[in-house]
This record gives C-alpha cells, structure tokens and sequence, in this order.
C-alpha cells in the first residue's frame, strides 16, 4: 500500500491529521493497535465530558470522537486497525513501515500520534484476578455508565479516575465504596470536596485507611471483596463489580527502537514542525516533547496542523503551498 502520510495513532490528534492532511490533498492512511479508532477516548473512558474542546462548554469522549469520524468523512482515509507499526525504515520521501499483521506501507512522511505508547491498567496483585476480570466482575474502564445500574460497586484507588467516577456512579449504582490508603486524594481539589461532600450525605461510603486485600466468590461471579487496613485488620464489602483505579502501564514498544530522540518516554520535536529528530518523521498529542507543552487534545489538534504544512513540501517539492482559510477553499472533493 502507498501513500502519502503513514499516520500512527488514531485518536484524537491521529484523526484531526488525516483532516489537515486531507485539506492539503495529501493522502494518509490510519494506523492503530486498538481494534476502534478514538485512542483512550475511545477506550477509557468514552463517557467522561471533557470541557476543554473549543466551542464545548462540555462534551462527552465519545462524541468528539464521532465529530472527528465525520469530519474527516469525505477523505475516506484507510484504516489499518488491530495491529501495530513493527519496523520503520527509509528516508524523508520514502518510508517503508511493516506491521504485526504483515502489511507492508510506504510512505513520504510519517506522522507519530501514539498517546503515550501502548497503555494497559496496572492490575492489582490479588489471587484469582483473572476469572473476574473475565466476566466483568472486575473491570478498569468504564464505558458505559448504565452497566453499573442496581450494581454494588467498590472502586479502589486515591486519583482523578478513582474520585471521577465515584461521583458519576453515585446515582447509578445501588452502593458505592471507595476503598483508600489514605484520607487525602490525589484528585483535583474540586472533586475531591465533591467526593467529601457526597459522603458526608452518605451517597458514598469511604472505606479509609484500607487496601485491596483479596476477592471472594464463584465461577467469576464477585461476592465480596475484602480489605485490609495498615495494622493487617480486615473486613469485607458486599461487592458485584471491582473497579481498581492504580493508573495505565505506558510503553513505547517498538518506537523506542527507530533511533528517534527520546526525553522521558517521550519523542523530542522541533515545536515549529513537530518534526523528530529523523526528517520526514513528525510527532503530534502526548508523545510529542518540547519546551511549554501542554498535553492537552487542543494542543494536539494544532499540531496536527503544523506537521501537516510542514509535509506538503516533503510530497509536493516543487508545488508552493499559499495559505488558505477553510472558509475560502472549503473541503477537498
């Protein structure tokens, strides 16, 4: 398969570049180890508002995933799903990639919107984990709140995601526990004083200073779950679903071995560009590193473009690009 820009990453910042590649009649085609385009949006936590998307006051992940779906419609961008960049090779003008899978993809210039690598939960070191996790009877994302409705719901973990949807379930759920090591939360100061206030009404019950100490049940099936405090007391908690909150395992995988320039897991780009240190090789969102950064989707979605502009010269040397308003030239047929 040829094209012009190899994009690797399909979540937000991924899909607004197959929009800016698109309006600069560059060919692009997706890449991304999930089997669903969105990134952690997609997968975490689709449900979640996010309330820093320019003209949002509010709007859900998985709603600013479908925007981007639709908006980047009229270039129909292939999408390779389910598998991973394996090898990269090659020069500014001719990349060759190869895949888990086997595909084999040139390119002229590739745009790298990984997140932060491959993410999984870090699991907690309980017994007998695996026959919960695969009925449902524990899980670390949550994508649809009604899933939980009538549920006895413990949630463990002192962060953002812990106290997020401890206060999105309270209404849902037949029980709440937030089981902590300790009484202050690593959370953002206004929702940690929701989540004090909501106890303090008794909408949650706070199971204070506690850890995650074993699971009781049948066939997968979760009954209770026990926890234990700092002196080795235990009790236990009437339990259907576990929701362990100990953040993601990030890694690279094999983009730590291209010979791009790394800083703390991170690729190193000119902010200008968002090009690496190899030419013809762009980094765009969280993996990106450079002096003022912001991780945020917006951010991302700048990047987007200027990596974009700076690739039309790669494909179309002797072309000169004349900037144009969208509003002027409106969407390539």
């Amino acid at each position: 398969m040829k094209t012009d820009v190899a994009i690797i990453g399909a979540g937000p910042a991924g899909l607004f570049a197959v929009f800016e590649c698109g309006m600069l009649k560059l060919s692009s085609v997706l890449i991304d180890a999930l089997g669903e385009v969105g990134g952690q949006c997609a997968a975490l936590y689709p449900e979640k508002p996010i309330y820093d998307i320019p003209a949002h006051p509010a709007i859900e992940a998985a709603d600013l995933v479908a925007g981007l779906e639709k908006q980047i419609a009229p270039f129909a961008t292939p999408r390779l799903l389910n598998r991973r960049v394996e090898t990269l090779q090659g020069a500014a003008g001719d990349f060759t990639l190869t895949t888990s899978t086997g595909d084999i993809l040139q390119a002229k210039a590739v745009i790298i919107a990984a997140g932060a690598g491959a993410f999984g939960p870090n699991r907690p070191p309980l017994d007998g984990l695996e026959a919960y996790e695969a009925t449902g009877a524990v899980q670390y994302y949550v994508k649809k709140r009604e899933d939980f409705r009538g549920k006895r719901v413990v949630i463990a973990g002192g962060g953002d995601s812990a106290v997020d949807w401890a206060l999105a379930l309270k209404d849902i759920a037949a029980s709440i526990h937030v089981v902590h090591r300790r009484a202050k939360f690593r959370a953002a100061p206004e929702t940690a004083a929701q989540l004090d206030a909501a106890a303090a009404r008794g909408e949650i019950n706070m199971v204070i200073p506690y850890q995650l100490h074993a699971l009781h049940g049948a066939a997968g099936q979760l009954a209770s779950v026990e926890v234990a405090d700092l002196d080795s007391g235990t009790k236990h908690i009437e339990a259907d679903i576990l929701l362990p909150f100990f953040g993601l395992a990030m890694e690279l995988g094999p983009i730590a071995d291209w010979g791009l320039a790394l800083e703390r897991s991170h690729l190193t780009v000119t902010p200008a560009t968002c090009e690496t240190s190899t030419p013809g090789i762009f980094a765009i969102g969280d993996i990106a590193s450079y002096p003022g950064k912001l991780k945020l989707i917006l951010q991302g979605f700048s990047e987007a473009a200027m990596a974009a502009h700076s690739i039309h010269p790669i494909v179309f040397p002797d072309k000169a690009l004349h900037f144009e308003y969208s509003t002027s030239k409106g969407v390539p047929g």
